[in-house]
């Protein structure tokens, strides 16, 4: 074996070794966590601090754990007396059980948006047209327990709904305005 051969082979092991230090040692900042699954299966939840990860038998997955909104556009609800509304509304939300997250649901960022529309409009539906615009907060505290009861199942914590606007349908907000101004 000549010597460029032997440099050549050097080279590729200190590449190999060097690739292997780097996946073996994960940094966590003080927010994430890290759940382990080794061969498939359920490894352990680590971080946050320097985490071993071994090659080959382990992989990694980040969980943020820091608090999270979810923004949720314009939704037309149907009030209990048949009105059209339009609500948009904030969800905050954190990880409670980064392993719930990451083994008991597909997408974790899409789910949330999609659970809280179908569970305003099943609230909305329950309230009159009166009580939906003089009753927010109520909105809020029945909206927020409901989507915590759902989301606790996978590892998320609903901590505040936020409706933001309601707009009622356009006869009611002329009748409204004609109130108003008599």
């Amino acid at each position: 074996m000549d010597e460029s051969t032997s440099l050549l082979i050097v080279g590729v092991l200190v590449v190999i070794l060097f690739y292997v230090l780097y996946r073996t040692f994960r940094v966590t900042r003080p927010y994430e966590k890290i759940v382990i699954q080794r061969l498939g299966q359920y490894g352990g939840t680590r971080g946050p601090g320097i985490v071993i990860v071994v090659p080959l038998l382990e992989s990694a997955t980040y969980v943020d754990m820091r608090e999270r909104f979810l923004e949720i556009p314009h939704q037309t609800a149907i009030s209990r007396d048949n009105a059209p509304i339009n609500v948009d509304f904030l969800v905050y939300y954190r990880v409670v059980d980064p392993k719930l997250l990451v083994l008991e649901i597909d997408n974790p960022m899409r789910a949330p948006d999609n659970i809280a529309a179908t569970t305003l409009r099943a609230v909305i539906g329950d309230i009159s047209l009166d009580d939906v615009l003089a009753k927010r907060e109520t909105i809020n505290d029945t909206l927020r327990v409901k989507l915590d009861d759902v989301m606790e199942r996978w590892g998320l914590k609903v901590t505040r709904v936020e409706i933001r606007e309601i707009e009622p349908p356009k006869d009611a907000q002329d009748t409204m305005n004609r109130q108003m101004t008599a």
